[in-house]
């Protein structure tokens, strides 16, 4: 599945990894020791975020694309 939400990409010093931020989906980020490992541990984060959201009668966010604080 592919989805459309905006990632924000940044390295940790402190964590010696890439971390990825989704802000449309409150909580969901992900890490990874490479830029494409941690974009694609977002991916799967995502995707259970949205299923959780789905469990629990939640609104899932339409993604809105570029922010305008990004």
């Amino acid at each position: 599945m592919t989805f459309k939400y905006e990632l924000i990409i940044y390295w940790s010093e402190e964590d010696q990894s890439f971390i990825v931020e989704v802000p449309e989906l409150s909580g969901c980020a992900a890490d990874g020791e490479t830029y494409q490992a941690a974009v694609a541990n977002a991916e799967v984060v995502i995707q259970e975020w949205i299923e959780i959201a789905q469990e629990l009668g939640r609104p899932i966010p339409t993604p809105k694309g570029r922010l305008l604080f990004a």
